[in-house]
C-alpha cells in the first residue's frame, strides 16, 4: 500500500509540474492571441458604430480574410514542431536554418494569398449579398493583401519563439499592435483623420499598418535579442533548400489545410446566410467574435503543449510528454468549460457592447448559447490536434478535421438552415458546429492516445 501511495504522489507531482510549465507558457500566448483577435473585435464593435452595411461587410470580408491567413500560417506553423524536436534533442544548431527557410516558405506563400486577396471574385460569388456590401467588402479585402507579406513573416517568427519556449516578446508586441490598433481604427473608420470617415475601408487600413509595424518588431528582436545572440537567426543566410523545405512541407500542407478547413467551418457560414440579411450576418458576426475570443483560451494551451510537448519528444523524455498530454487535456477542458457557462450568464450585456441594433442584438442572443455548449468538446480537440503536430502526425487529423468541419459543420449547417423539415436558418450552422466539434473530439482523442501509446513502444 505504501508503494502505492508513493507512486500516486510521484504521478500526482509530476502532472501538477507538467500544468504549471504549461500555465506559464501559455499565458503569454494568451495575452498574444487575445490581442491578436482583440483587433477583430475592435473592427466588430467599430463598424457596429457605423451601420449594418459595413458590419456585414467586415463580417464576410473578415471571414475570408482570416481563412486565408490562417491557412497559410498553418503550414508555417511547421517551423514549430521541427524547432521544438531540434531544441530538446540538444541540437540548438541546426534551429536557425529552419527559421530561414521558414521565411523562404512565407514569401512564397505571399504570391497566391496576394492574388486571392486582390481577386476574390470566385468566393465572393459563393454569395447572394447586397450590391452595397460587396463593394466594400472587396475594399476591405484589397486594403489587406498589402499587409499579408508582414502577417506571414511575423507568424513564422511566432512560431519559432513558442517552440523555444519565448512567448513573451509575442505577449508586448500583441499588446502594443492592440492599443494602437483600437486608436487607428476609431479614428480612420468614424472620425475621419483622413478627411471622410471611411468606415470598414478605416480598419482595414489600420490593419496593415499594425501588421508592417508588428513584422519590424519582431526583426529588431531577433536581432538584437537574446534569441538573436543565441541563434544569430540572420547571420550565414541560407538560399531555399529542398530538405528543409520537404520537411516543413510535409507537416505543414496537412496543418495548413487542417486550420483551413477549421476556420471555414466558422467564417463561410457569413456566406451562406448572406440571403438572410443584412442584420442576421451582422448578429452571427458578433457570436463568431465571442466564438473567436473563447477559442484564445484552449489554442493558447494547445500552443504551449505542442511546444513542451515537442521538446519532451526531441529528448525522448516519455514520461514527461505522457504527463504533458494529460495536463494540457485537463486543464483545457476545464478552463473552457468554465467560460462557456460564463458566456451564457453574460450574453445579454456583452452583446449589447458591441450593437444599438435591436434586431442585431436578437440574432446575436440567440446564438450565444451554442458556443457555450460546444466549449468542452472544442477544447479537448483543440489539444489533441496540436499534441499530435508535436508526434509529426498531421496527415490523418486532417482527414478527421475535413470530415468533421466540412462534412458535419458546414453542409450539415447548410442542410439544418435551408433544407431541413424544419428550417433553423443561421441556427442551423451554430447547431451543426456543436455536432462537428462533439465528433472531432471523439476521433481525434484516441488518435492522440495511440500515437503516444505507438510511440513509446517502438522507441
Amino acid at each position: 500500500m505504501s508503494s502505492f501511495r508513493g507512486c500516486m504522489r510521484k504521478w500526482l507531482a509530476m502532472l501538477i509540474a507538467a500544468a504549471r510549465g504549461l500555465i506559464a507558457h501559455a499565458l503569454p500566448i494568451l495575452i498574444a492571441q487575445l490581442s491578436s483577435i482583440g483587433m477583430m473585435v475592435v473592427d466588430t464593435a467599430v463598424l457596429g458604430h457605423v451601420g449594418a452595411t459595413d458590419l456585414a461587410a467586415v463580417a464576410i470580408g473578415g471571414g475570408i480574410h482570416i481563412s486565408l491567413v490562417f491557412a497559410l500560417v498553418g503550414v508555417l506553423q511547421a517551423v514549430a514542431p521541427v524547432v521544438a524536436n531540434l531544441h530538446g534533442a540538444g541540437r540548438d544548431a541546426e534551429v536557425a536554418p529552419v527559421l530561414q527557410q521558414g521565411f523562404w516558405l512565407a514569401a512564397l506563400l505571399t504570391v497566391p494569398g496576394v492574388l486571392f486577396l486582390l481577386h476574390p471574385g470566385a468566393v465572393l460569388g459563393l454569395a447572394a449579398m447586397a450590391p452595397a456590401v460587396e463593394i466594400k467588402v472587396r475594399a476591405y479585402l484589397g486594403l489587406l493583401a498589402w499587409g499579408l507579406p508582414a502577417a506571414l513573416a511575423y507568424r513564422t517568427f511566432y512560431a519559432f519563439c513558442n517552440a523555444l519556449g519565448k512567448p513573451r516578446v509575442l505577449m508586448i508586441i500583441g499588446l502594443l499592435s492592440l492599443v494602437v490598433h483600437a486608436g487607428l481604427a476609431w479614428g480612420l473608420a468614424l472620425e475621419g483623420w483622413f478627411g471622410e470617415p471611411m468606415g470598414v475601408a478605416g480598419c482595414a487600413l489600420s490593419n496593415v499598418i499594425i501588421a508592417w509595424s508588428a513584422c519590424l518588431g519582431a526583426a529588431i528582436y531577433l536581432h538584437f535579442g537574446p534569441l538573436g545572440a543565441r541563434y544569430k537567426p540572420f547571420r550565414h543566410w541560407q538560399r531555399p533548400d529542398g530538405s528543409h523545405w520537404r520537411t516543413l512541407l510535409r507537416l505543414g500542407l496537412p496543418m495548413g489545410f487542417s486550420n483551413l478547413v477549421e476556420i471555414t467551418a466558422f467564417t463561410l457560414v457569413a456566406l451562406f446566410i448572406a440571403a438572410l440579411g443584412a442584420e442576421v450576418v451582422a448578429g452571427h458576426r458578433i457570436v463568431a467574435n465571442l466564438a473567436a475570443l473563447a477559442y484564445m483560451l484552449p489554442l493558447s494551451l494547445a500552443i504551449a503543449t505542442l511546444s513542451l510537448l515537442g521538446q519532451a519528444v526531441g529528448a525522448r523524455d516519455w514520461p514527461r510528454a505522457h504527463e504533458l498530454v494529460k495536463a494540457g487535456m485537463l486543464l483545457a477542458g476545464v478552463t473552457s468549460s468554465l467560460l462557456g457557462l460564463l458566456l451564457w450568464w453574460l450574453a445579454s450585456p456583452i452583446v449589447a457592447a458591441y450593437t444599438d441594433d435591436p434586431a442585431v442584438r436578437a440574432v446575436a442572443v440567440s446564438l450565444v448559447g451554442y458556443v457555450a455548449a460546444y466549449q468542452f468538446f472544442d477544447a479537448l480537440q483543440t489539444v489533441a490536434s496540436h499534441a499530435l503536430r508535436a508526434y509529426r502526425v498531421t496527415f490523418v487529423p486532417m482527414l478527421i478535421q475535413v470530415f468533421c468541419f466540412w462534412g458535419i459543420g458546414l453542409l450539415g449547417g447548410w442542410w439544418l438552415c435551408w433544407r431541413g423539415d424544419y428550417s433553423l436558418g443561421v441556427q442551423g450552422f451554430w447547431l451543426a458546429s456543436v455536432l462537428s466539434l462533439v465528433a472531432a473530439a471523439g476521433l481525434l482523442g484516441p488518435l492522440l492516445r495511440k500515437t503516444v501509446q505507438a510511440t513509446e513502444s517502438t522507441l
